[in-house]
């Protein structure tokens, strides 16, 4: 069977199954060193009398520059999504920050404020109905408020 493969084929099916493995072991890895035998393999056409022993360094070199390139741009962007995706999912750390109308107001440290379209409990200094308040931080369901400057 593999009397009949160019050198390079056999390249692209190891690029293939280390790809596929990455599917079912995910981490980014193997994605890395799958490209880095995919490239090798496009060595190995381009340059028919490459030897066994430069194929290998070449793939050594690039499933290691390919590794390299992931760690050092991609992975911090996708660290950058990851903390936008966390937020997003998180409805109350959104709303730090932001201000909001009392409709009802604050008695004994409670009371509600209009927020969206829906209503939620605040926690903080008394205040009147219709003030403005300024979210501190979020517990629960409780947001944690002051008055707006």
């Amino acid at each position: 069977m593999f009397s009949t493969l160019a050198i390079h084929h056999l390249w692209w099916l190891l690029a293939l199954l280390l790809i596929a493995l990455e599917v079912g072991l995910p981490g980014y890895f193997l994605l890395w060193i799958g490209i880095g035998a995919g490239a090798t393999g496009v060595l190995a056409w381009l340059f028919p009398g490459m030897s066994l022993l430069g194929q290998a360094i070449a793939f050594a070199v690039l499933a290691f520059l390919a590794c390299a390139v992931y760690a050092r741009a991609i992975k911090p962007r996708l660290r950058r999504g990851d903390a936008a995706s966390e937020r997003l999912n998180r409805r109350g750390a959104q709303m730090v920050g932001q201000r909001y109308v009392l409709i009802e107001p604050i008695v004994n440290g409670r009371g509600k404020a209009r927020v969206g379209d829906g209503e939620w409990l605040v926690n903080g200094p008394d205040l009147p109905l219709g003030a403005t308040v300024e979210v501190l931080s979020v517990d629960g369901n409780t947001l944690q408020v002051r008055p707006a400057a």
